[in-house]
């Protein structure tokens, strides 16, 4: 390189950005040459003899040899643009031995350079001179054309390339079995997937020269969406089979794929391969030295194992091998051919090669489960293994579990045993445990190394994971887990799998990493223990739990770097580039580095390797391992210099600032150096470099002291609290290691303000650290006497000197206890938040004030250094207490001393005493951050801060400084010494009651700089009382308002209990549910309803234990008022329901009683649970009383009638008998007089006289039906606390007595806390009813003269009103359709209560209506001067609700009377139109058409047009009179105006004319019942009506109906 141009990087002046600096080998003289270029470089990659850079800008230039030019460079050292991509934006570059690839920011991949082995995936080319696009097509999908799969990175190796793509899977190309495909031929010239690796998450690639390695985040339940490889991405055949055997089941992957067979190269053609003849086995011989090797070698065919290996093999399996003669498959030498043309000339070892490749290939029968295990273990994903064997479980049921004893599993488990497990069998002779000792150092190497997870879980996950198929051999066979003897220790996970720090691929970088390789091992550059070749991806089983961060492969040697900061390196150590002298190097060993110094980025050359680290200093520091180069003997690389024995520091690096990479390839170096002017990147170096140095802290002391103290003999308590902290030291620990590794990874790449996550998700680390001290996990360990207790297990564990503690506490105080030590190394966390806040403010003078970035890193700053405060007070806390605890006395401080309980303040100095103490008293009031507690000589009372109310007693009334302190159940008052003291209490104790409400969570104290004065009055609490009386340890949660339960709150006794609801005044007041246990019957009394005074009180629902329901009012905790009580089980109905009055929870006033049982209802007046005085009771036969009741009993003068019309009138003396005068008048008349003895219905005894009235009278019609209703309750008297109730509700005492206005406020807050309590519960109101209730919250005007306008308002405000149970109008009309239904529907459907009935609606409306003229106090009085009758208004409302009870009993009343009208009905309208109204009389003129000739044939009907009016009159079924009278209205409007157009005049209608007509359409419109209409109509018209028109029509229509009874048809 004769133009090089070498510069001291002394004379760099500052702000130079992407330097490149490179040299070979090392020596203390070295000094690196500068590679000059225009823009600053961001990425280098090196092959065997070029090189590639990538600049900012994404311009990519090659340097170096690059004889696939087609023109030869003239200068190779100077760096030369690749041109080709020019417009294309590079954003990371690879370069393999001979080749390169660049990645474009969509994805897109590059590639040139040779191209004899495939490895830049294009087809018909040796070399590829420029770049050029290499598609990665995934053919999988179903798209056409299949969708081309973008890339993230790039790797090469000599022959062959990998791709990780955007969905972090692994494409390959090239020739060799380092491509981890199923290839059948090479070179592999399109892009293929790597399938063993799809389903896992892969974090990043390399490639050696012909071995790869992968980096992928160990199977999570993230991952648990992707796929499951479960058949062979080629031939789409199981790679899994499952044979069932007479007693067992072999499960086999010696899956065989038509495409993976032996190939010839000639013209690239595939040939089937020939099956060759088997030879006879003693022409063979065998190979003893494969044997010694612990190695497998082909034999006839067959695979012939080492001992070691058979060892796992049973008897029977043995001689199975050895005994196969035959096999359809290659044999041996077919199979060694195929290899040395697989790897062409070069020398490979195919003695150790073949083994595995026969892994690929079915040539063989033995042990199939065994080694089916063995490389699922190793190799396949989780879910397809747990789909597999679950499969396979479920097919064979109960088999399973001897199956897998007959896989020999105990002997496998042997062979994967961590080293304490030992391996049987073999010879002595010819057994080489090199095998052995392998795993045995590389378990040793586990543990000689400190890593996040725990050494002790870690052996243990190690054995759970070889032992089992994940998560199904436990279930398969317990037996075998048994046998397996996992050791019995108490294992403490520190590092969290998915705890609160988010293990989130977009937040934090993963931690749990695996590292899988596979291609030629020859060099044990796999890393598996041997020097076999690996076919596809295995994973590195002694990385597991190291924390691997990245990977590097050199030519024949390989890299992982752990965020630990440790390397380990494994393969060729011919140069000594492994950085140590240890063998084998066939497992991963850790370099041999100085202690401190902590390595951050790696990079492997030809044959050497470099390392990044930090060393006591901030300033970067490079470490070379290797083959030394020296000047002028490039070429003569065999006599080159010596080489490294461990890696050694290259002295030019400390004049080289800022260095952010190192890479290495062939034999060069490089380093990338960045700086800019303001000191950014050094800042930012500084900030990683205290966080790599930090984790490194924390986990040594994890590994060396937290864990051994796990271990040693702790009191459950103490070991409780550090099994705690050593969980949140754990969390604590993980996440700087994820921060520590995100900031190694920006200064490699961006280098960018908006890629630190500290600033981005400061919630996470401030979250972290509070937790481990401020949520005192450490705090609550030290209170606890924690560290004292581990002074003895410390100095047992680690010596009477403190040396080992003082070093990691970084404690220079001399004489310090053991105790106190540990209390500074546990602390240690809460001093790195200040390191936070320092490195922080200083990347932020990096900007100008103004800039976004500055306010960024500024509001961190701030954030870590309040939590800094935060916690350094509560550490302060923390000391306090535990001084505290040490001179208070023991007995007390065993029961109050509580992990999270802290200090505040106490009166020891006599500060603050108790008011009329006696005089030898002791008061000594502790305050802590939870109670306050009273102590005195042997006892000690306990306040809760949360249900604790502090008060200051003014000064002018005592002259005392007094305190008064209330809780619920006493109240206390406090002296203080001084107004000072006064102060100091009183608002120490409001800081302590604010923070024990707000959470632990928030420290009030350090909050905003106005604090509150004094907690809030009103708060919610937890609390159980302890004193004699009603509420003795019940427990309270819910709102408190000064010392007492107010609001919504649950309260709880010990009996079972349970109140939920509104308080007042600390008792139960407002709407609640009760549940009390009923112990006798085992069930639950349930009431819901409203409460006052702790007493239900007001409207509930009642449901007893028995199976009885009240539903109604409560007074004073018992039944009063109106109520529904129904009783007994029978099927689902209740055989017996009481509605009425209550008083003082008995039966008293009028109530109705259903007897479903007897088929009884007694409607009539109650006295103490009995029927006493007036009533009516009528049977379901028919029978019908009215009269006097006393004890429960029918006695005294009444009524009886039979269904017949048989009636008695005269003296009862019990239900149904007879006893004393009367009379008894029989159907017809005729009646007995006398004196009466005996039940009715079973032979009564008669003294009396006999009458036939009616002997000589023919008009029978005379005889006078007995008038009833005068021996029973008068319908005013119905149902008075139904109506007292509403008054109440609208604030009446009386009837009347009230004001309007206090009545329409208590509606407002009926309607509103109605509402807001159906919003609170499950039931959702629809949107319509929401609307209505709000509407009504709204007061009307209800004052003012009453216009027809305010009328219509007043009318429809009462519609909505009564449309709602939650308005107390309405719920007043609900309960009396419920009470009048309840009367007259079922037993009491009797046509002798139609009277009754007819008279209760009216008293309804006339109580109703006096409501209504209360709260509209203008609506004048019946008959003022505008008319308002109180039917008119109310009507409406209530008659349709009662209109199907009632119009039953008409119905009932006017049988025979409508079933005579309905016969006649029928009759006559079997006349045909003119004929029926011929009969009729009416007039011709009034005919709707000319009478024709002849008249029609019979049964032939004319048209008439009356028939339109037929519909109109059938509505009168409608419900109030008013709208019946309207259709007869419009009836005869309707004939009226047909006649007119008829006779073409004006037309005044006389009787004589109308009737005939109006009878024809009454005929016609076929109204059932109509004699019910009749009577109800008559029954509920407005007496002002009646003279008027509409009074006349309803006299015709009338007057038809008895017309129509007695018409004659002749």
């Amino acid at each position: 390189m004769s133009s090089r141009q070498r510069l001291n990087t002394l004379t760099t002046a500052g702000g130079e950005r992407g330097l490149l600096h490179s040299w070979k080998g090392y020596s203390y003289s070295i000094t690196p040459e500068r590679l000059l270029l225009p823009r600053p470089v961001l990425q280098v990659a090196l092959g065997s003899q070029h090189g590639v850079l990538l600049v900012e800008g994404g311009q990519v230039y090659s340097f170096g040899e690059l004889p696939w030019k087609q023109s030869q460079v003239p200068e190779p050292a100077k760096p030369t643009l690749e041109s080709a991509l020019s417009g294309q934006r590079v954003v990371t570059v690879a370069a393999g031995s001979f080749h390169s690839g660049a990645v474009t920011e969509d994805g897109g991949v590059h590639m040139w350079g040779e191209n004899s082995a495939g490895q830049c995936g294009l087809s018909g080319l040796s070399t590829v001179p420029n770049p050029t696009p290499v598609a990665l097509q995934d053919l999988d999908t179903v798209t056409v054309p299949p969708q081309t799969v973008p890339v993230l990175e790039l790797a090469c190796g000599e022959k062959h390339t990998l791709a990780l793509s955007v969905q972090r899977e692994v494409w390959a190309w090239g020739s060799g079995c380092q491509l981890g495909l199923n290839a059948a031929v090479f070179p592999v010239w399109k892009p293929q997937k790597v399938e063993h690796l799809v389903g896992r998450y892969v974090l990043q690639v390399a490639c050696g020269a012909s071995h790869s390695l992968a980096l992928v985040r160990c199977l999570g339940s993230h991952d648990g969406h992707r796929p499951h490889v479960d058949k062979c991405g080629r031939c789409n055949e199981l790679l899994y089979t499952m044979t069932d055997k007479e007693d067992h089941v072999i499960i086999s992957d010696s899956h065989y794929c038509p495409l993976g067979v032996e190939l010839t190269e000639d013209d690239g053609k595939l040939e089937s391969p020939a099956v060759p003849t088997v030879a006879d086995p003693t022409s063979v011989p065998s190979q003893p030295h494969a044997s010694e090797e612990g190695e497998a070698s082909l034999v006839n065919g067959m695979l012939q194992v080492s001992d070691s290996d058979t060892s796992a093999l049973s008897g029977a399996e043995s001689d199975a091998v050895a005994g196969a003669k035959s096999s359809p498959y290659p044999d041996e030498q077919a199979v060694k051919d195929y290899l040395k043309k697989l790897g062409g000339t070069s020398c490979w070892n195919t003695e150790k090669l073949l083994p595995q490749f026969c892994f690929r290939l079915p040539l063989f029968q033995y042990r199939k489960q065994q080694l089916w295990f063995r490389r699922l273990m190793s190799s396949t994903p989780t879910s397809a293994l747990n789909n597999l064997v679950a499969s396979c479980a479920s097919a064979v049921g109960g088999r399973v579990a001897s199956t897998y004893e007959a896989l020999s599993l105990k002997k496998m488990m042997n062979f994967y045993l961590p080293s304490g497990a030992s391996r049987s069998g073999g010879s002595p002779g010819v057994v080489d445990n090199s095998a052995e000792r392998v795993r045995q150092e590389d378990s040793m190497q586990g543990k000689k190394s400190s890593s996040t997870g725990d050494i002790r879980e870690e052996e243990a996950e190690g054995l759970r994971r070889r032992l089992s198929l994940p998560g199904l051999l436990s279930q398969v066979s317990p037996r075998l887990l048994r046998k397996a003897g996992r050791p019995k220790m108490r294992a403490v996970a520190l590092t969290p799998l998915g705890g609160a720090i988010p293990e989130d691929h977009e937040v934090l970088p993963t931690l749990q990493t695996e590292v899988w390789s596979w291609g030629h091992g020859e060099h044990g550059q796999l890393g598996h223990g041997d020097n076999l070749a690996r076919l596809q991806p295995l994973c590195i089983k002694s990385l597991n739990n190291k924390e691997v961060v990245r990977v590097a492969a050199g030519a024949h040697h390989s890299l992982a770097l752990t965020a630990q900061s440790q390397v380990f390196s494994w393969g060729s150590n011919s140069s000594g580039q492994l950085g140590h002298m240890e063998s084998p190097s066939t497992v991963p060993r850790l370099a041999k580095l100085s202690e401190g110094i902590r390595v951050w980025d790696v990079s492997a050359g030809e044959r050497h390797t470099l390392l990044l680290a930090d060393g006591d200093c901030i300033q970067p520091i490079i470490y070379y391992s290797g083959q030394q180069v020296k000047e002028g003997e490039e070429e003569e690389e065999e006599q080159a210099g010596g080489y490294t024995q461990q890696p050694v520091l290259l002295p030019f690096c400390m004049n080289v600032r800022s260095l952010i990479s190192v890479f290495a390839g062939g034999r060069r170096c490089v380093a990338l150096s960045d700086r800019n002017v303001m000191g950014f990147i050094a800042s930012l170096h500084e900030l990683a470099s205290a966080e790599r140095r930090f984790y490194c802290k924390l986990c040594n002391i994890k590994s060396q002291i937290l864990r051994p103290l796990l271990d040693s003999a702790l009191g459950q308590v103490i070991f409780g609290l550090l099994q705690t902290l050593a969980n949140m030291f754990g969390r604590l620990c993980h996440l700087t290691g994820q921060h520590a590794t995100s900031l190694t990874a920006s200064l490699r790449r961006c280098r960018e303000v908006k890629s630190l996550l500290i600033l981005e998700h400061t919630s996470i680390f401030l979250d972290c650290y509070n937790e481990y001290v401020y949520c005192s996990a450490v705090g609550n360990f030290q209170v606890m006497g924690g560290f004292q207790a581990l002074t003895k297990p410390s100095i047992d564990l680690f010596g009477k000197g403190p040396e080992l503690l003082q070093k990691l506490s970084e404690c220079g105080e001399e004489n310090l206890t053991t105790a106190d030590l540990l209390v500074v190394l546990f602390y240690l966390p809460a001093r790195h938040l200040h390191e936070y806040s320092r490195l922080l403010l200083k990347l932020a003078t990096c900007f100008e004030v103004c800039s976004t970035e500055y306010q960024k890193l500024q509001d961190s700053c701030s954030k870590f250094e309040a939590s800094v405060l935060q916690l350094k007070r509560k550490r302060k806390e923390a000391d306090y207490t535990v001084h505290f605890w040490k001179i208070f006395p023991g007995k007390m401080t065993d029961s109050l001393r509580k992990p999270y309980r802290r200090l505040i303040c106490e009166s020891s100095n006599k500060g603050l005493t108790l008011q009329n103490a006696g005089r030898f008293s002791v008061n000594w009031f502790i305050l802590f951050n939870d109670v306050l507690v009273h102590a005195q000589f042997s006892t000690h009372h306990i306040f809760p801060l949360a249900t604790l109310w502090v008060e200051p007693i003014p000064e002018e009334d005592t002259g005392l400084y007094g305190l008064k302190v209330i809780t619920p159940e006493e109240t206390l008052t406090l002296l203080a010494s001084s107004p000072m003291e006064k102060i100091k209490w009183l608002r120490s104790i409001n800081q302590a009651v604010d923070q024990a409400l707000s959470g632990k969570g928030q420290d009030v104290a350090s909050g905003s700089s106005v604090q509150k004065l004094e907690p809030p009055i009103s708060r919610t609490a937890s609390y159980t009382f302890y004193k004699e009386g009603r509420l003795k340890d019940a427990t309270y949660e819910g709102r408190w308002l000064s010392g007492k339960p107010n609001g919504r709150g649950v309260l709880k006794w010990c009996d079972g209990r349970i109140y939920t609801g509104a308080f007042k005044n600390g008792l139960e007041d407002g709407f609640g549910e009760f549940v009390a246990p009923n112990k006798t019957l085992n069930k639950n009394d349930h009431y819901q309803g409203y409460w006052k005074d702790g007493k239900m009180h007001g409207l509930g629902t009642y449901r007893y234990a028995s199976g009885e329901v009240y539903d109604g009012s409560f007074q004073e905790g018992v039944r009063h008022g109106h109520g529904m009580l129904r009783s007994g089980k029978l099927n689902t109905s209740s055989p017996s329901v009481f509605i009425g009055q209550w008083l003082q929870d008995k039966k008293t006033g009028y109530g109705v009683f259903d007897d479903i049982t007897k088929g009884e209802k007694y409607m009539g007046m109650w006295q103490d649970h009995q029927r006493q005085g007036t009533g009516v009771v009528v049977t379901q036969f028919g029978l019908y009383y009215e009269g006097a009741f006393k004890d429960n009993k029918m006695m005294g003068t009444g009524v009886l009638l039979s269904e017949d019309d048989t009636t008695y009138e005269g003296e009862f003396s019990d239900d149904w008998t007879l006893s004393g005068k009367g009379v008894l008048t029989m159907p017809n008349g005729d009646y007995l007089e006398g004196s009466f003895n005996g039940e009715w219905g079973s032979g009564l005894k008669v003294t009396g006289s006999y009458f036939k009235p009616h002997l000589f009278d023919t008009d029978k019609d005379k005889t006078q039906a007995m008038k009833l209703g005068h021996l029973c309750v008068c319908a005013e008297d119905k149902w008075p606390a139904v109506f007292e109730e509403c008054w109440s509700q609208l604030g009446c005492e009386a009837p009347g007595r009230g004001e309007p206005e206090k009545a329409w406020e208590n509606i407002a807050v009926a309607l509103t806390t109605s509402r807001r309590h159906i919003l609170d519960s499950p039931d959702v109101l629809s949107r319509s009813h929401n609307k209505t209730l709000e509407s009504l919250e709204v007061i009307p005007q209800h004052v003012g003269p009453i216009t027809m306008d305010r009328y219509n308002a007043i009318r429809l405000y009462l519609i909505k009103a009564c449309d709602t149970p939650l308005h107390p109008l309405g719920q007043l009309l609900e309960t009396l359709v419920a009470v009048y239904r309840m009367t007259y529907v079922g037993v009491g459907a009797n046509r002798r209560l139609l009277h009754q009935a007819v008279s209760e609606i009216k008293s309804y409306l006339n109580h109703i209506f006096l409501i209504v003229r209360f709260l509209f106090p203008d609506l004048p009085e019946e008959g003022g001067w505008i008319h308002v009758p109180s039917s008119a208004l109310l009507l409406p409302v209530l008659l349709p609700r009662l209109y199907p009870p009632l119009f039953t009993l008409y119905a009932l009343d006017k049988e025979r009377e409508d079933d005579v009208y309905w016969e006649c009905v029928l009759r006559l309208n079997k006349q045909p139109d003119l004929a029926l109204l011929a009969f009729l009389g009416v007039q011709q003129k009034f005919w709707p058409v000319s009478i024709p000739a002849s008249l029609p044939a019979p049964g032939e009907k004319q048209l008439v047009s009356f028939c339109s009016y037929f519909p109109k009159l059938a509505q009168i079924t409608t419900f109030t009179p008013s709208d019946k009278l309207q259709v007869i209205q419009l009836t005869f409007e309707e004939i009226t105006q047909e006649v007119q157009a008829l006779l073409k005049q004006d037309f005044l209608w006389s009787m004589d004319d109308l009737f005939p007509v109006f009878l024809y359409v009454v005929l016609r419109a076929r109204i059932r019942n109509l004699g019910s209409e009749v009577s109800l109509i008559e029954d509920l018209m407005d007496p002002c009506v009646q003279h008027g028109e509409h009074g006349i029509m309803f006299t015709t229509l009338k007057a038809c109906y008895y017309q129509i009874q007695h018409e004659k048809v002749t």
